[in-house]
């Protein structure tokens, strides 16, 4: 056993085998993303500390793989999540979307062309979920308006952002960790815009895909929710001494109704005192009972209790229905970083917190396509849920400046700051330092987050609320694999491995492979994993074959980029399914060809650029 452990090739099989659990739990939903990530980091750390691995640089120490969490990459990703939050929080891109919706009604196809084009460009430098979440209403918007189908319109939108951040450095994470870690092995440092070329050829090539031929690939889909769904009335049930709920329990009159009697609060007396609706509350007569149903609930409720039903002064009959002006129905989608994520609708006390009542709830199984809409206090809340929602017009306004929900209606413009212009500015401030080389990006983007914050643009409460507990143990966790597989001489071995059962192959098609080999690892687990486990097996594989080897680590970054064929490939696809009502087919049906169709273009384009 000890001639085991003493053999480097134990640390480096146990290493491989740690990865291959990580990419196993990444892919499961039943343990959470974030405590998978733990499970493996912690793994490692035990790995080498109880078994001491001696290196061609000195004994590896567990703490090294915790490097990570300090790592110029984490601290790059960190910096700019913060950033496009303060895009968000003061509605600095809501003027774009005003003008997409105006220049809609002029020319649809056009228009939607440069919504694909305006998604792809604004993604190579804004983190994507902003992006998506500018443009979701607007889209939802237009379908209502005209006779576009919405899911012809989201699904192709949410895949050009994931286009338009492969183009630059700064585009995704999966870019930043794939340029770091490259850089940490000998590379040379990968500039903003040294890829743009290869990945706008393809990418033009995708978005006209997208444009001309995705949407004849979608079936149409119906709404989200049922607009049916039956809608709330608050009413008054009034006892006289006839009704057979005077001098009788509350407790007794719920018992009586099924459990079904939703009381607000007790009217009694001619000052209309309010009384609390406590179980052991004795009716009498004048008394009016507040309550809360649906319209045929509420008659019923009258027939049950002997009482009389008004809505306001008015008896209700016939000829005077129930009626509400100033309330509102509309459906609101759980944006992904939502601090209401995980939490059930009673935990987070929803109807008060909001004052709005949730009618119905929409989920999409996010392997299986399998919906529903039922739901309960008990119900916890996911990133990409559609909730279908009731309250007044001013509640459900000021829910539109909520960063834990998006309104998916024509009127859900986020209120403009007067500081968005700033927050502007420090933006293209972050991009062109490091675009122009005068600061790292993790530097300038760390400089750019803490202007936001002297300026007021954000607060350090929404530089938390930006933050995302799975993406920065991920991040972290994959560096410490990567570390390891380096250190232990893995990655040479899986490089080794892989140019072998490719012998007799041209450098071109061994990079191919490659890149379609990541390309389907980014559509089962984290896109993050698959970069940061596949750059120092790409650079492996080219001093193997003694070519270049940007175009191989290039393979890998546009390869972890292509999650376009499962919804959980990536977190604006859960979005994007849930608000248009997609299936799991529907990415495959058009992922996939999006994805064959980049791999063939990116195979000739990155052996002729970089002169393999």
């Amino acid at each position: 056993m000890t001639d085991l452990l003493a053999n480097p090739d134990f640390h480096a099989y146990a290493v491989m085998l740690l990865v291959v659990l990580a990419l196993i739990l990444f892919a499961s939903e039943r343990v959470p993303l974030a405590t998978s990530s733990l499970l493996i980091l912690v793994s490692l750390a035990l790995l080498f500390e109880l078994f001491p691995y001696q290196g061609s640089d000195g004994e590896i120490q567990a703490m090294d793989l915790f490097l990570g969490f300090g790592h110029q990459a984490l601290i790059a990703v960190c910096s700019l999540m913060i950033a496009g939050q303060a895009l968000v929080r003061t509605g600095a891109l809501e003027p774009v979307g005003r003008q997409l919706a105006r220049r809609w009604a002029q020319s649809p196809k056009l228009t939607f062309l440069f919504t694909l084009l305006l998604a792809a460009l604004l993604s190579a430098f804004v983190n994507n979920t902003p992006v998506v979440i500018l443009l979701l209403p607007i889209l939802i918007s237009v379908s209502l308006k005209t006779e576009a189908v919405a899911s012809d319109l989201l699904l192709p939108m949410g895949l050009a952002t994931s286009i338009g951040g492969m183009a630059t450095s700064i585009g995704t994470s999966t870019n930043l960790l794939v340029v770091a870690v490259a850089a940490d092995l000998g590379m040379r440092q990968f500039g903003m815009f040294d890829f743009a070329v290869p990945a706008m050829c393809a990418g033009a090539v995708g978005i006209l895909y997208l444009w001309f031929i995705a949407p004849r690939l979608l079936p149409a889909r119906d709404a989200r929710l049922p607009t049916t769904s039956p809608r709330m009335f608050t009413a008054q049930l009034r006892i006289d001494e006839d009704s057979i709920a005077n001098q009788k329990q509350l407790s007794e009159l719920i018992e009586r109704c099924g459990g079904n009697l939703e009381v607000v609060h007790i009217v009694r007396g001619e000052k209309m005192h309010k009384l609390v609706a406590m179980p052991d509350l004795l009716l009498r007569s004048g008394d009016r009972i507040i309550v809360q149903s649906t319209p045929d609930r509420l008659k019923e409720l009258e027939t049950l209790l002997g009482a009389s039903l008004f809505s306001g002064d008015e008896r209700v009959d016939e000829e005077h229905p129930l009626q509400d002006a100033t309330q509102q129905i509309a459906e609101v989608v759980v944006v992904p970083g939502s601090t209401l994520d995980g939490r059930t609708l009673a935990n987070i006390r929803f109807r008060e917190r909001y004052q709005l009542m949730v009618l119905a709830m929409f989920r999409s199984n996010k392997w299986a396509g399998k919906q529903g809409t039922e739901h309960t206090e008990e119900t916890r809340l996911h990133s990409g849920d559609v909730l279908l929602v009731q309250g007044s017009i001013k509640n459900i306004d000021r829910l539109k400046s909520s960063r834990n929900l998006l309104v998916l209606d024509a009127k859900s413009a986020l209120p403009i700051s007067s500081r968005a212009p700033i927050a502007v500015l420090i933006m293209l401030g972050i991009i062109l330092t490091a675009a122009f080389g005068l600061l790292p990006i993790a530097l300038s983007a760390l400089c750019g987050v803490l202007l936001l914050l002297l300026t007021g643009c954000l607060k350090w409460y929404d530089t938390t609320r930006a933050l995302s507990a799975p993406v920065i143990l991920i991040i972290a966790t994959s560096l410490a694999m990567g570390t390891a597989m380096v250190e232990t001489g893995g990655a040479q071995m899986i490089a080794s491995a892989y140019v072998g059962a490719t012998a007799g192959m041209s450098p071109t098609l061994i990079m191919s492979g490659l890149l379609a080999m990541m390309a389907i690892l980014t559509n089962v687990v984290s896109n993050n994993a698959a970069a940061v486990i596949g750059t120092p097996i790409a650079i492996g594989v080219a001093q193997q074959l003694g070519q270049p080897a940007e175009p191989f680590v290039l393979a890998v970054l546009f390869g972890a980029n292509m999650s376009f064929a499962t919804p959980m490939a990536y977190q604006t696809n859960l979005l994007v399914m849930n608000a248009g009502n997609y299936r799991f087919g529907d990415f495959v049906r058009v992922g996939l060809p999006l994805i064959v169709l980049l791999w063939l273009l990116l195979t000739f384009l990155l052996p002729w650029l970089y002169g393999m």
